[in-house]
């Protein structure tokens, strides 16, 4: 009786295992397609169950950020790109669109901090930091002048 009891719980917890990591990566592909889809209210609400289940999913929390991109919500945007560097501290997406962020607002020391991780880190879009310092050397010595 007990080896039936101890199978059947087994099955029960591999089976709910598997149900969850399904749901979490469907919520994931969903909020993809919807994102791609331009829908991106529904796809935010895809990407936010997504994390319900897997809090550790750095993918949901960067495509919440470009979605808060698309609408002018700069705060939220950066609230997510930071969760997505405290999980992945080398994604190039959520480094290069914080770097653009600072330099929007003008904090220039930060945006010298997220490019020498970056650097370290690029594989795709190296070329998006260089256009990022070419900016960056513009600017600062207008600032230094007044």
């Amino acid at each position: 009786m007990k080896k039936i009891s101890k199978l059947i719980l087994l099955l029960y917890f591999s089976l709910n295992t598997f149900s969850h990591s399904y749901a979490e990566e469907n919520f994931f592909n969903k909020g993809l397609k919807l994102y791609k889809d331009k829908k991106y209210e529904d796809a935010r609400f895809m990407f936010e169950r997504g994390i319900v289940f897997n809090p550790k999913d750095f993918n949901s929390y960067l495509y919440l950020a470009k979605i808060y991109n698309q609408q002018d919500d700069q705060d939220k945007e950066e609230k997510n790109l930071d969760a997505t560097l405290l999980i992945e501290p080398g994604n190039e997406e959520a480094l290069l669109m914080s770097m653009k962020i600072a330099l929007k607002r003008s904090n220039y020391s930060k945006v010298k901090e997220l490019s020498k991780t970056f650097s370290k880190v690029c594989k795709k879009l190296c070329a998006e930091n260089k256009d990022i310092q070419e900016t960056l050397a513009n600017i600062e010595p207008k600032n230094n002048e007044s």
